[in-house]
């Protein structure tokens, strides 16, 4: 455990399924998921991932901590792995994974991960926080 890292994370899935979708669709759907939950400085790094390609890691900035952390992982699925579903050809499925804790830390000032859970958590905090 470290300022940005618990023994376990917690994570939200997403995925969309349509015709000729794109990285930049991808991008565009993660970039307006952050700025209503207020982040709104993300940077996206090509990764890998096994079962899609492009992948990209995404970074929110924490201005208080002035770095630059990761907040999720994303990318579009290998056509491989739709075709067994019946999907035609033209489909495409962008999906991401998304941390609860980091963005939580960038919206409020958080400058240490453990603030957030157990004894030091500030309950007068946690009762009048907005959740988005």
């Amino acid at each position: 455990m470290d300022k940005t890292h618990l023994c376990e994370f917690h994570q939200v899935e997403g995925f969309i399924v349509d015709r000729n979708l794109s990285l930049a669709n991808m991008m565009h759907v993660l970039e307006q998921f952050f700025m209503r939950i207020g982040v709104t400085n993300l940077r996206f790094k090509p990764a890998y991932n096994p079962y899609t390609e492009p992948s990209m890691e995404i970074f929110g900035y924490h201005s208080g901590m002035k770095k630059w952390m990761e907040v999720g992982n994303s990318g579009v699925f290998r056509p491989e792995m739709l075709q067994p579903m019946g999907f035609d050809k033209d489909v495409t499925a962008i999906a991401w994974g998304l941390s609860l804790e980091r963005p939580t830390m960038i919206k409020y000032g958080i400058q240490h991960i453990s603030e957030l859970f157990g004894h030091k958590v500030d309950l007068n905090f946690i009762r009048k926080a907005r959740i988005a």
